[in-house]
């Protein structure tokens, strides 16, 4: 094990990293993050770090990872981040510090083709369309040393053909199936079990919690655990610690199972309670029709006909478990459908009782052409913890965005990490002299309905005076769509792009290379977006990103808060804010190069108490006073209008 002060030495002027690594640049806080993370591995002690951004937090974890003597599990919260930090960083960083481990990189199943249900689909007549792209792929199965769906060759499958090449838990046959030799899950663990580094992400992360329950696990046993993007935790917690059933899972066991009848020609009375069952989700598939749905469970049960729709397809889920008793030895196929019946029966007992009294919340969502059904905790620290003894050791949470200015409890509390050693670093980029804050005069209230065209003119000649360059960051879809359509008549000399025109990585290429371009998104490019240069120069953030009220999850917290005699705006909503709030801020300054303007057009940073809070909570930057100065600050970091 090697001590603190040698790792952070690595990262010093002259140490092993500039000198390894073209244009790595000596960062103090980077240097008290990799100390620190060190400690905490020696140690096996838990650890939160905010490392504010640009602060180099991949690296200060990744070196004490590499020289830790220890098996470490590296979770990040995206895909995208795995493959970067696993393609990217992680050979970068172990050949500069000559670290010979071997490194694993696993995803979830999903991500992979399986070789059992390709072929059951080149033998469904059903998808003769799609033969010819079977073939091709079978063919490549045979060369792909992983068998990841994204390398496949040609266009991406869309998601309900690759759902039909690649396995779920529940589908999948495991030792039973004729495959299992050469599988390409069974691989990819097999290889992470041998490996002493492991990337994975949270989903699978807490999938393994599940799993390992069940007696059998995905992952190593870890001696240490670093999750980065930690603040997605807390919402991925009660996902993860809750249970669902979807209409798509009880398509997909009917359809699964038919598909063995297929082979059977004795089997009339589950033929017909399979029949049954898709007849009764049809109509529960109809409950669901007006879309958008979001609801508690109590609510959905009293609409004009779904108390007996869910009552019906309970009993023709039951009536298809004890069809499927008498078959289990008959087949794989069979067995592996009667376990899937008998958890989706165990769950549907679970999630569509409106009148079971405990500690979860029943609700539920529109989903595809269909929905689901859930129940929530309200408390996962319990689970949490158990989740954490499954690998005991130290576990590091890391993110740009952790603390509501310089309060963790938000984050910590939710899931029983009080008492956590705590580090806060902020940004070692120069706010000062790089980024101004404009919070535009005289805009209505956010509930008034003039506000979305009020914003609008205010971002006009703010968006004229930069040439573009801007990201205009919402808090809905509806607001995307007026902003989107807004600036499209107010500025036809500019391009203006909206979330959904392309896919992400397309529209993000589109903006970076036009230089002038302005791009409307909500949710998803509020984090993870990592664009350097003078092509972003410009953050636009309409209002506050208060969760919308009627969410039946936060309603629910939001109550409990309250019978316990706390405030919830200001232990829950606001602190939830603030974080969010912060990483949409992230994405103007990403390099020591960058220059841009954040413009806030909420008002209530200056007519409300908790304002002063928020504005307390982001990076040190001057506050411009009027409009004139704002436009003479664009103009004077932006590139000449005629380079774009």
């Amino acid at each position: 094990m090697i001590a603190s002060e040698e790792i952070a030495a690595l990262f010093a002027e002259g140490g092993t990293l500039s000198q390894a690594i073209p244009g790595f640049t000596p960062r103090a806080a980077q240097q008290q993050m990799a100390a620190a993370v060190t400690e905490a591995f020696e140690a096996g002690e838990n650890l939160i770090v905010e490392a504010g951004t640009g602060t180099g937090k991949t690296f200060a974890y990744l070196a004490p990872a590499l020289k830790a003597g220890k098996r470490v599990v590296i979770s990040t919260g995206t895909k995208n981040l795995q493959d970067q930090l696993f393609g990217r960083d992680l050979p970068k960083l172990a050949q500069a510090l000559g670290a010979r481990l071997r490194v694993s990189l696993l995803k979830g199943r999903a991500n992979y083709l399986c070789l059992h249900r390709m072929r059951k689909a080149q033998q469904d007549v059903r998808a003769r369309q799609a033969w010819l792209r079977l073939a091709e792929i079978e063919q490549w199965s045979r060369d792909t040393p992983n068998g990841e769906l994204s390398e496949l060759p040609g266009d991406a499958p869309d998601e309900l053909f690759a759902a039909r090449i690649s396995s779920t838990a529940d589908n999948c046959l495991g030792s039973k199936c004729s495959d299992f030799a050469d599988c390409f899950v069974v691989k990819a663990r097999r290889a992470a079990a041998a490996a002493d580094l492991v990337v994975v992400n949270h989903a699978l992360l807490f999938a393994d919690h599940v799993i390992r329950q069940e007696g059998f696990s995905v992952l190593p046993g870890a001696e240490a655990v670093v999750i980065d993007e930690a603040h997605q935790l807390p919402e991925l917690a009660l996902r993860h610690f809750g249970q669902r059933v979807s209409t798509q899972q009880l398509q997909a066991i009917a359809r699964d199972t038919m598909s063995e009848i297929d082979k059977w020609n004795d089997t009339p009375d589950l033929t017909l309670a399979l029949t049954e069952l898709v007849e009764a989700t049809t109509r529960l598939e109809a409950q669901f029709a007006s879309g958008g749905l979001r609801e508690r469970l109590r609510e959905f049960h009293g609409r004009f006909g779904t108390a007996d729709v869910l009552l019906s397809v309970g009993e023709k889920i039951e009536r298809v478990t004890e069809c499927l008793k008498p078959l289990e030895e008959r087949s794989a196929e069979f067995g592996s459908c009667l376990e899937r019946a008998l958890k989706l029966q165990e769950r549907w007992f679970v999630v569509a009782d409106p009148d079971v009294r405990d500690a979860k919340v029943r609700w539920v969502e529109t989903v595809g052409r269909g929905g689901a059904l859930n129940a929530t905790p309200l408390e996962v620290a319990g689970p949490f913890a158990e989740m954490r003894a499954a690998h005991p050791g130290a576990w590091i949470f890391t993110s740009a965005t952790l603390a509501a200015g310089n309060d963790f409890q938000h984050f910590s509390g939710p899931l029983g990490l009080d008492g956590t050693a705590q580090l806060k670093l902020d940004s070692p980029f120069d706010y000062q002299t790089q980024a101004r804050l404009w919070l535009p005069p005289n805009l209505p209230e956010p509930n008034d309905p003039a506000y979305t065209g009020a914003c609008a003119a205010a971002m006009r000649p703010v968006i004229e005076a930069s040439n573009g360059g801007a990201f205009v960051l919402c808090t809905s879809h509806r607001a995307l769509q007026s902003y989107a359509g807004l600036l499209r008549n107010a500025l036809p000399q500019l391009p203006v792009l909206a979330q959904n025109d392309f896919p992400k990585a397309e529209l993000l290429r589109r903006f970076v290379e036009a230089g002038n371009a302005v791009l409307v998104a909500t949710a998803s490019f509020w984090e993870g977006v990592d664009v350097k240069g003078p092509a972003l120069r410009l953050v636009i953030i309409d209002k506050l990103p208060f969760a919308a009220p009627g969410d039946p999850v936060l309603d629910a917290k939001l109550d409990a808060i309250k019978q316990a005699g706390g405030n919830p705006f200001n232990e829950d909503q606001l602190p939830r804010a603030i974080v969010t709030l912060r990483q949409g801020v992230g994405r103007l300054i990403r390099d020591e190069t960058d220059h841009g303007l954040l413009m806030l057009c909420d008002p209530r940073l200056k007519s409300k108490s908790y304002g002063r809070k928020v504005l307390a909570s982001l990076p040190p930057m001057p506050t411009l006073a009027a409009l004139a100065e704002v436009q003479a600050w664009l103009k004077d970091i932006s590139p000449d209008a005629s380079a774009n």
